[in-house]
């Protein structure tokens, strides 16, 4: 009977266990995924089931780590999230968070520009930590990506994002996130892709401070390559600042805006 472990393909006897493979194969292995899910207690083996053999602590191989990726996502799904290239335009609250979830799915690139570094007010509800503290953000968020899935390509430049390098910076992209704080430099960006790349899928957000109901941040198509994530109301100011919840809830908001725009699903 063939089976597939950690990527490669055996042959076992019928009626063989999860764990007699386990302590054939990879004794010291912690956990036993089979078939995409863990288990913890043993099964009879079935005709290509496949099993990956993980030791706590030990980094898995590419190979290994893209095989659990495929196992959640289905191969077809993962192989276009796989072939992807993403842009984010700027690394505070949203960005740092949509970052993260991209890479945590597998993407293939990402390309990430901030001219900031990591300030002690921006741990409240961005992804950096306090080792982070007076790193550029380019620098931080790749050190945080690393140790989510080491295999993404990461691209990032330090630099501030106006209207003459933004064609140059994203030409390389099909999807682009918006995540400035500032609201020219939203405006700048926006406003430029829709004119000068036509081509382009951008995912802006706006109106997302507070401590408001989640369910007033929504996804919006505008126009066929751009939606906005958010209330369009809920500006950060006195009384109502930007906290961790709300934003992280649009920053994922625009990452599955993403992901449902590399699957072609481009409806909200």
């Amino acid at each position: 009977m063939k089976i597939y472990v950690n990527q490669k393909e055996f042959n076992i006897k019928p009626n063989t266990t999860a764990y007699k493979v386990r302590d054939s194969i990879k004794k010291n292995a912690d956990v036993i995924i089979l078939n995409g899910f863990i288990i913890n207690k043993d099964i009879k083996l079935n005709e290509s089931d496949t099993i990956t053999l993980i030791k706590k602590g030990e980094q898995p191989s590419e190979e290994e780590l893209e095989h659990l990726l495929v196992s959640r996502h289905t191969p077809n799904i993962h192989k276009k999230i796989k072939k992807s290239t993403v842009a984010i335009a700027g690394l505070g609250g949203l960005g740092s968070n949509v970052a993260v979830s991209l890479a945590r799915i597998g993407i293939g690139k990402l390309l990430l520009f901030d001219f900031d570094v990591v300030e002690p007010s921006n741990l409240n509800r961005q992804q950096y930590f306090v080792k982070h503290i007076g790193m550029n953000k380019t620098d931080a968020i790749k050190d945080i990506i690393y140790q989510c899935n080491p295999f993404v390509d990461v691209y990032t430049k330090n630099l501030f994002i106006d209207k003459d390098n933004i064609k140059d910076l994203f030409e390389g992209a099909p999807i682009i996130v918006e995540a400035f704080d500032n609201p020219e430099s939203k405006a700048t960006l926006v406003n430029t892709i829709l004119s000068k790349m036509p081509n382009k899928k951008i995912v802006a957000a706006s109106g997302l401070a507070g401590y408001f109901s989640s369910n007033s941040i929504t996804t919006q198509k505008i126009k066929n390559n751009l939606y906005i994530v958010g209330d369009n109301k809920s500006e950060s100011k006195p009384g109502c600042g930007l906290m961790a919840p709300r934003v992280g809830i649009a920053a994922n908001h625009q990452a599955n805006m993403v992901l449902r725009l590399i699957l072609d699903e481009e409806e909200t």
